[in-house]
């Protein structure tokens, strides 16, 4: 099986986690940076989908707290869309309202430096949020099958 790439796709970093081969465990990964260029960026991701035989990608979708799209949201599409010209494989949102508070609480608890944390927190974010698809997909697939 295929794993899932998850994207947190930031101002600055992108943030990498990646499934294990059963598409059951999310495990963080590393932190791209973006750079000034999409085309860049774009084509690294295109390289870790290669080099990890993935079959999906989750990118984080900023929503607002009310649920509804402000210009973040605006931005990480755009990146979807160049993203879109160099892999061919499915592009999935999931919702990461959250995912970064989330991740920096535990790195925070074991008294983790704020640079060592800034440094990993996208990538921990990612995996929270692909995490989540994991688990839904699971559910979904078990229930169609009637597990």
């Amino acid at each position: 099986m295929p794993c899932v790439l998850a994207l947190d796709i930031g101002e600055k970093t992108i943030g990498i986690a990646l499934s294990d081969e059963n598409g059951t465990m999310a495990l963080p990964g590393r932190t791209i940076q973006r750079g000034d260029s999409k085309r860049k960026a774009a084509s690294d991701v295109r390289d870790i989908v290669q080099k990890n035989g993935v079959g999906e990608i989750v990118v984080g979708l900023p929503l607002m707290m009310d649920g509804s799209e402000g210009i973040q949201v605006e931005k990480v599409k755009d990146f979807v869309a160049t993203l879109r010209n160099y892999i061919r494989i499915p592009i999935h949102y999931q919702d990461e309202r959250l995912s970064t508070l989330e991740a920096e609480r535990p790195m925070m608890a074991m008294g983790m430096a704020r640079k060592e944390r800034k440094e990993r927190v996208d990538s921990m974010a990612a995996s929270l949020f692909l995490q989540t698809y994991l688990s839904r997909k699971r559910f979904l697939s078990e229930r169609e099958s009637g597990e």
